[in-house]
């Protein structure tokens, strides 16, 4: 079973570079306005991954009553899923839903 350490904190989006702010019901793990991660992870929170690659959003998927964001890491090239927060970019959302499936050949 995964390890999940709670980190919600601020953080400057290193893609658009805009503020983004703690999420407050669980962990901030994307920024809200560009829908962009950084590969810092090994388990949810850890920060114990050195790759530090930006997590390209290039797809979703439906997970429950929501949707995960799937990620290609730029460095890297792992694919990795974040769920949706309730105050990211919708518009960015449903133009990721009408990609192709080429970013996974």
């Amino acid at each position: 079973m995964k390890k999940f350490n709670m980190i919600d904190e601020n953080f400057i989006c290193d893609n658009c570079k805009r503020k983004v702010s703690q999420l407050g019901y669980t962990a901030r793990d994307h920024c809200n306005y560009c829908l962009y991660s950084k590969h810092v992870d090994i388990n949810p929170g850890d920060r114990l991954n050195n790759c530090k690659g930006l997590l390209i959003p290039i797809g979703i998927e439906k997970f429950k009553g929501t949707f995960k964001i799937i990620y290609k890491c730029d460095k890297c090239n792992k694919i990795h899923k974040n769920i949706m927060a309730k105050d990211d970019n919708y518009d960015l959302i449903i133009e990721l839903s009408k990609m192709k499936d080429d970013y996974f050949k």
